[in-house]
């Protein structure tokens, strides 16, 4: 009894502790479930895959990372260097990484604590970390090896980075942010949004350290090694890259932006109309789990109450002491939170082409942030607003505890395209053969990642070395649900040359696998005839 009354007595004492340790055991247990059944495992995880094996069993280093959708345009290298000790820890299984990222996710859950906690309390900072803990669509790209998704942590250290050189004028942090920032950018280059927030609230600073008549010696020294890490992490290696590849990534970089039709808007002005569409749609799908009524009326709350607390703690000066909303250091971390999901906004308002969820990636962190905020706020408010506080943290936990992902079956992508590339060395008894995938939505890097992982026959055509590389027998796998193989405009099968179906298998989950071999001379004739 006297053991039970001291626990009670300690999480009293620590209990902001233990639930912070709640909540990340909560998100852990989202993100690391089944693992290896809900990771994503297509043609870019394939292509990663193969990337982490060549480094291993051939040496294989590289100076650049994925290839961008849009453009020729290549990412910087620093992801698979991240990601590379996981892949060995894990035996040299895809499922390393994707522990790696979802690490990566926890540890956003506890900076965003962090940061929350000095920025606006204890209990602002605990319903943003167990938001964001919760939410759908983080929890989805906080499980799957993919570039993009360690954006997150990243875009936050250089937030925090920025709150150090600028809030706290601890200069050290300059030379910080050069390397989260460069991370950022090799994730996904929208992390080039985060350069102009870096330029504003350094020329801030710069402002305050002529006003005050400070030294500037400690400040420029910092900014150069900035700069240099920047420079040095981002850039050389794309360049040496392009020193010995005709310049591929400064082509492509020109032509995106000289060519901006169907690619982005240059003129500012233009991102304003989007705004508002772009801050529902930011709130429906990070904060509401994509409940779009739900999402609407939070996205229209979240506003009025941000309008308000922005009034009260600059505008509004007759409040008793204590009661202004926030005191310092809050009132400057959100004009940082604004600045940030601003330019945000703004930098996504001149993109044209569809905004898929991990494009809101180096902004993922701040919805969490400000929900917490308002909702800390209201809850120090009288009776009204603390039923408000409730009302609103409840429906927001409902809507994302009902669309969790673990509602859902795992897909088991890794496990299909396992038993598929089984069956392909099964029936190619040993013998070299040609691979080819017929699919709306993937590519074959993701079969071939096991099939040079077990060291299977594999051949890539290469229509310059026709009798070395076309085997005499090509695997197809057709992922659409109708599919004919034979004369198909695909490269891979078209290389091949004329062919037949010899045989062909179905998976229980609708995809079938095709055996295709050379028709005879006479066979080919006939046809041709």
């Amino acid at each position: 009894m006297v053991g039970f009354k001291k626990t009670v007595k300690i999480f009293f004492k620590q209990k902001n502790l233990v639930l912070l340790g709640l909540i990340l055991l909560l998100g852990a247990f989202l993100r690391l479930y089944k693992i290896d059944g809900y990771m994503t495992f297509l043609g870019d995880e394939g292509r990663d895959g193969l990337v982490w094996l060549r480094m291993v069993r051939w040496g294989k280093f590289t100076l650049i990372g994925p290839q961008t959708s849009i453009g020729n345009m290549y990412l910087g290298p620093l992801y698979y260097y991240l990601m590379l000790p996981f892949y060995v820890l894990f035996g040299l299984s895809p499922v390393g990484p994707s522990v790696g990222v979802a690490l990566f996710g926890i540890a956003t859950i506890f900076l965003i604590w962090w940061m929350g906690r000095e920025w606006f309390g204890e209990v602002a900072s605990l319903i943003a970390a167990f938001l964001y803990a919760i939410s759908p669509v983080v929890i989805t790209y906080s499980r799957s090896s993919w570039n993009p998704n360690i954006m997150p942590f990243f875009a936050l250290l250089t937030i925090w980075g920025i709150w150090g050189f600028w809030g706290k004028e601890n200069y050290l942090w300059l030379p910080v942010i050069g390397i989260t920032l460069s991370f950022c950018l090799q994730s996904h280059y929208l992390g080039l949004l985060l350069l102009p927030l870096v330029g504003i609230f350094w020329g801030i600073r710069v402002i305050g350290e002529i006003r005050e008549s400070k030294t500037q010696k400690e400040f420029i020294l910092y900014t150069l090694y900035f700069i240099l890490l920047l420079l040095l992490l981002t850039v050389m290696p794309l360049v040496w890259f392009d020193l010995r590849h005709d310049f591929i990534n400064t082509k492509a970089f020109y032509k995106f932006f000289s060519v901006r039709q169907t690619t982005v808007n240059l003129k500012v002005y233009k991102a304003i109309p989007n705004l508002w569409p772009l801050w529902e749609m930011m709130i429906i799908r990070l904060s509401a789990a994509k409940e779009i009524f739900w999402g609407r009326i939070l996205s229209f709350v979240l506003f009025l109450g941000l309008v308000f607390s922005f009034w009260r703690s600059f505008w509004r000066s007759d409040l008793p002491a204590g009661r202004t909303s926030p005191d310092s250091p809050g009132k400057k971390a959100l004009v940082l939170l604004l600045v940030w999901l601003l330019i945000g906004l703004m930098g996504m308002g001149l993109y044209k082409q569809h905004i898929y969820d991990h494009y809101f990636g180096f902004i993922f962190p701040a919805p969490f942030l400000l929900v917490g905020f308002l909702l800390g706020e209201s809850g120090k408010s009288r009776r009204l607003g603390r039923l408000g506080f409730l009302g609103v943290l409840g429906i927001v936990t409902w809507l994302n505890l009902m669309n969790s992902p673990l509602n859902y079956q795992p897909n088991y992508q890794m496990a299909k395209v396992q038993e598929i590339d089984k069956k392909i060395i099964e029936e190619a008894g040993g013998q070299p053969f040609n691979f080819a995938l017929i699919a709306k939505q993937n590519y074959e890097a993701g079969y071939e990642y096991f099939l040079e992982a077990w060291r299977a026959t594999l051949v890539h055509i290469d229509p310059q070395k026709v009798d070395e590389t076309i085997a005499d027998q090509l695997f197809v796998v057709c992922e659409d649900k109708e599919c004919q193989p034979i004369n198909h405009p695909k490269a891979q099968i078209a290389n091949f040359g004329w062919a037949k179906i010899d045989d062909e298998w179905e998976f229980p989950w609708g995809v079938k696998l095709f055996k295709l071999v050379h028709l005879e001379k006479s066979d080919e004739q006939k046809v041709k005839s």
